[in-house]
């Protein structure tokens, strides 16, 4: 996909999914150059990468020390010199805690939005992270409104449906989803962006690492539930066309947003109040 859209108002992105190398940092930020040369020769303004991907996510002990080192910088340079935005993933450390974050990156290498993983997902990620607090983190790109979630954060109704909420064309998740979990990559990411009427890429890193067998699979998907782009295995470029039209005209058209009833959804009683 060379030609420009042909949509005006269409943003075209790239998704990378590849195996990360294990801390090796070096590495992996000469993998993202890779990828923004080659996504900015396919027409793309902005790259996705997966979740911790300028570290690894399975590496023990390490990530602590590597969230210490200045990882976004080095990535910056990259979105400057290519021209190409930077969705990465990244940990964190501040205030004497760690996060599991993304950061979304601008062409001109500024940081916008920085988001920090909700939902952690079992013992790995919860020995090395804090939650963060923030449910949407929404930042604007070249007239798309750009929502960030991580991996497990997509598998709740309610985040996609408050990026929906806060105006998101695009909810943008880097991933490291491992077996046996190939139904949310194949099926329920399809069904958050239809029931939110927004585009959602999921970009997922493949192979082994440590204790974990990626699965692959990324995706972006439609508005429509339809997949635009697909990568099942190994390393590969994913783009598509991001269309703020096609979001104003799937939300008009499916108007699950407009005739939400809140008011109804009261919070459940607690699993304390409903023991005899």
């Amino acid at each position: 996909m060379t030609e420009p859209p042909q949509d005006p108002e269409a943003v075209r992105i790239a998704g990378l999914q590849t195996p990360s190398a294990p801390a090796d940092v070096r590495a992996n930020l000469a993998a993202l150059e890779r990828a923004a040369e080659q996504a900015a020769a396919a027409g793309a303004r902005l790259l996705i990468t997966p979740e911790l991907f300028v570290t690894g996510y399975d590496i023990g002990d390490a990530v602590h020390a590597l969230a210490r080192e200045d990882l976004v910088g080095p990535a910056a340079g990259i979105a400057a010199r290519t021209g190409v935005g930077i969705v990465l993933g990244a940990p964190e450390h501040a205030d004497g805690a760690y996060y599991n974050s993304a950061y979304f990156i601008d062409d001109h290498g500024r940081v916008t939005a920085r988001y920090r993983k909700a939902h952690l997902f079992g013992d790995l990620d919860r020995r090395y992270f804090t939650p963060g607090d923030d449910l949407v983190c929404t930042t604007k790109f070249h007239g798309i409104t750009v929502a960030l979630l991580i991996c497990y954060d997509v598998e709740f109704p309610e985040p996609v449906r408050a990026a929906a909420l806060a105006g998101a064309h695009l909810v943008a998740v880097p991933t490291a989803q491992m077996t046996p979990f190939e139904f949310t990559a194949d099926h329920l990411v399809r069904t958050r962006a239809w029931e939110n009427q927004v585009y959602l890429a999921y970009i997922n890193h493949d192979g082994s690492e440590g204790s974990l067998d990626y699965i692959g699979r990324s995706s972006v998907v439609a508005p429509s539930g339809d997949v635009l782009d697909r990568v099942e295995h190994g390393t590969g470029l994913l783009v598509a066309d991001v269309s703020p039209e096609a979001v104003r005209r799937a939300q008009r058209d499916n108007p699950y947003l407009t005739d939400r009833r809140p008011g109804l959804y009261l919070p459940p009683p607690s699993r304390e109040d409903d023991q005899p």
